[in-house]
């Protein structure tokens, strides 16, 4: 089991504190969406619903469009495991301008919290592994700034990395399971991607 001791929602609110029209948010369907509307629910931020494994996909394709935007996708760990050739495309593209974050709490939320590959599995009686490193695999398809977060003294660089850095930059960061509170994006997507591109481009 996973010791982390990161909260999501007061970091990905760091991560999007002072946003302006050139920050671009993907994020991911279930927690990650909540975790962006708790922030601070606005139209240059894209939750998607019932997509599982399209964020970083999007988001290269946002940020090869809008390569003077930051485009910043925000995930979760069930996510990143059902699309990481995605990982790969980014490593033959390397937008300067895309960030990836990947919350792990090592747990499918949205489907009763059963065990990821990330977490630490059991293999027999007395063997047991560390699970899968999504920030080792975002590294060997390719994207050299690739790292692990763990600890709050960590938090200022991240933040930091992901708004400036020049990229790709990938950041796993391990956070703790936590039981709250659902805050509600419109659950519209037409609307969501009309109010999306209108904000971006300035017309309907």
């Amino acid at each position: 089991m996973s010791k982390a001791t990161l909260q999501r929602r007061p970091l990905v609110e760091k991560m999007l504190a002072g946003a302006d029209d050139d920050l671009l948010v993907i994020a991911g369907l279930g927690s990650s969406n909540w975790d962006i509307t708790a922030a601070g629910d606005r139209p240059l931020n894209m939750p998607l619903w019932g997509s599982m494994g399209a964020p970083v996909g999007m988001g290269l394709g946002l940020a090869l469009a809008q390569p003077t935007k930051r485009v910043l996708v925000i995930t979760g760990d069930g996510d990143m495991l059902m699309s990481l050739g995605s990982l790969a495309t980014v490593a033959t593209q390397m937008p300067e301008n895309l960030a990836i974050v990947v919350l792990d709490n090592e747990k499918f939320g949205e489907t009763g919290n059963q065990a990821t590959h990330t977490s630490p599995r059991n293999n027999g009686p007395t063997d047991s592994g560390a699970g899968t490193d999504l920030a080792m695999i975002a590294r060997g398809c390719g994207i050299p700034d690739a790292t692990t977060v763990r600890e709050s003294s960590e938090v200022a660089d991240l933040v930091k990395d992901v708004r400036t850095k020049k990229g790709p930059v990938f950041r796993l960061v391990k956070v703790m399971v936590e039981k709250l509170e659902f805050v509600m994006p419109p659950q519209d997507g037409a609307h969501l991607k009309d109010r999306f591109r209108q904000a971006l481009l300035g017309h309907p």
